[in-house]
């Protein structure tokens, strides 16, 4: 199987010397590489799949890559052992093991974003929607970050922020009084345990001996020293990322980490992975020129075996309304000219709440349509019954 990746690709499969990252452009076959790295491990090196640990970023992807990785292992039973989940479920497994160092019970509770939110009203006294909210993201922001409630009151520059820092020491211990956690728990505990008992480290290095991160541009910080710990001084891992795809800093995500990788890893192996094997050299080159703008951690150039395809155009709307008629309306005419069939057609949106919009206008000219992923905004009950 390693004989159809190309160079780049087998050079990041087969690299277990040390840290590694692995930059990986959109549509470059990173999925594949972790799978083929997995198996390539397994069958190749011999390691155990008990002491082998991919980390994704959704309960899908995990899913997803579990299935492949299934697929390329010779046998049914041969990744028998394999750990493949998100961050939060590798937190859970970690403090259910080791609770009582934690200071909890083995079957602690898990709160959800509702929960939270209420004991943080009731806390502060039920103040209105966006202030219990805006206290429950600066107390997660903080746990992100690694910062303890006493240090919080520091970094307090505005009233919710303020409030945030005086409620956090006393939301704290009224988890611990409710035996359970946050979901922002689930990694902050884990770095604070294996800093203070380091016999519990050793138990988990000993456990996962080679770690994969999924997606690592979008690790926060306490997620990053989490890694640190599990991959030790020895720095068993491949991290695969791409600084060009760093989009989720509004909810933690630091894309430091990857500069932080070759700070922490002097000895850190940079593999680029430049092919892209979805999109032609049009769309690619204008890609490459968008991108350019951004402040840049590594260079890299995206191209393509796929020829240079169709040009890409921009087409400038009003407002909202106008951009879903104009889609209709070239849709409808691209039809026409080509002969072809509205199954044919894709529409993409950024955003659900584009949909609605496009809708119309699709069923203003008549087109057929399947919404993908979501129900269709005239499908819903409430839409069907004043319609």
């Amino acid at each position: 199987m390693i004989s159809q990746l190309n160079a780049p690709q087998r050079e990041a499969v087969k690299y277990l010397d040390g840290p590694c990252l692995v930059l990986a452009g959109a549509g470059s076959g990173k999925t594949r590489v972790i799978t083929q790295k997995i198996a390539y491990m397994v069958e190749q090196c011999g390691i155990s799949p008990h002491n082998i640990a991919a980390i994704t970023f959704t309960n899908k992807a995990a899913r997803e890559m579990e299935e492949r990785v299934g697929k390329l292992l010779q046998g049914g039973g041969a990744g028998k052992g394999l750990t493949v989940c998100t961050f939060h479920a590798l937190g859970v497994r970690i403090v259910r093991q080791e609770a009582k160092l934690a200071g909890l019970k083995p079957q602690f509770s898990i709160l959800d974003s509702s929960d939270v939110m209420q004991i943080i009203a009731d806390m502060a006294g039920h103040p209105d929607k966006a202030t219990a909210k805006g206290i429950q993201w600066a107390i997660s922001n903080w746990k992100n970050a690694l910062i303890a409630p006493e240090d919080a009151v520091k970094l307090a520059d505005d009233e919710v922020k303020a409030a945030a820092a005086k409620l956090y020491p006393a939301y704290e211990k009224t988890l611990r009084a409710y035996q359970a956690v946050d979901f922002d728990d689930l990694i902050a505990l884990p770095v604070r345990l294996f800093e203070q008992h380091p016999e519990a480290l050793e138990r988990w290095h000993n456990k996962l001996r080679y770690l994969l991160i999924d997606e690592y541009q979008d690790t926060n910080r306490a997620q990053y020293k989490l890694l640190r710990l599990l991959a030790g001084a020895r720095g068993a891992f491949t991290a695969v990322g791409d600084d060009d795809q760093a989009i989720y800093a509004w909810r933690g995500a630091d894309v430091e980490n990857l500069r932080l990788l070759q700070t922490d890893y002097p000895n850190l192996k940079v593999i680029k992975l430049e092919q892209n094997y979805r999109s032609t050299n049009h769309i690619l080159n204008a890609a490459n020129t968008l991108i350019a703008n951004n402040e840049k951690l590594f260079e890299k150039k995206l191209w393509s075996e796929h020829g240079l395809g169709d040009h890409v155009s921009v087409t400038a709307a009003r407002d909202p309304e106008h951009e879903a008629e104009m889609v209709a309306m070239k849709l409808s005419a691209h039809k026409f000219e080509r002969r072809a069939h509205f199954r044919d057609y894709a529409i993409l949106y950024r955003g659900n709440h584009q949909a609605r919009l496009v809708e119309q206008q699709l069923r203003n000219h008549k087109i057929p349509y399947v919404i993908s992923g979501g129900q269709s905004f005239f499908e819903r009950a409430e839409i069907k019954d004043i319609t």
